[in-house]
């Protein structure tokens, strides 16, 4: 099934947002300061371009750890990505989403769009990994902090 979206959406559009994260990833790579910029664009353009069997997460959340890009210097990254990239993509995505929940058969396609308007508008401190890989990070975690609020009231 996810073969079967991934190619649907691909050939109705999602190459267009794939290619303008793209697009992105080459203007920041061009800036040489743009470097870190650049690499999460073409890593979500990849994920723009076959979104279904994948999720966006946090990679604190996913590996329990945090990193430069989930700390203080990946909030600034993010408010620079936002000021310069963020909100017209994000605004794609939207107008993408629009278009696709026009028809019925679109809803799915329509929500991924507004998913990736919500990654596009703070892409650093993110990864992608399989839908499993994220649920049972989810679920570690979820799991952790059920010991730990036990620990603390005993």
């Amino acid at each position: 099934m996810r073969a079967i979206g991934n190619f649907l959406w691909f050939i109705l559009g999602g190459i267009l947002m794939g290619l303008a994260w793209w697009c992105v990833g080459v203007l920041c790579f061009i800036s040489i300061v743009g470097v870190p910029w650049g690499r999460a664009a073409f890593v979500i353009g990849q994920f723009s371009f076959f979104p279904f069997g994948k999720e966006a997460i946090n990679r604190k959340e996913l590996n329990d750890t945090e990193d430069i890009g989930t700390g203080g210097l990946g909030t600034v990254g993010n408010i620079v990505w936002f000021v310069f990239f963020g909100w017209w993509l994000a605004l794609g995505h939207v107008f993408s989403a629009i278009a696709s929940f026009i028809s019925i058969i679109g809803i799915p396609f329509g929500i991924q769009h507004l998913k990736l308007a919500g990654i596009a508008l703070a892409p650093i401190g993110q990864t992608i990994v399989d839908k499993e890989v994220a649920s049972a990070a989810r679920r570690v975690n979820a799991e952790k902090k059920v010991v730990q609020s036990r620990n603390k009231f005993s």
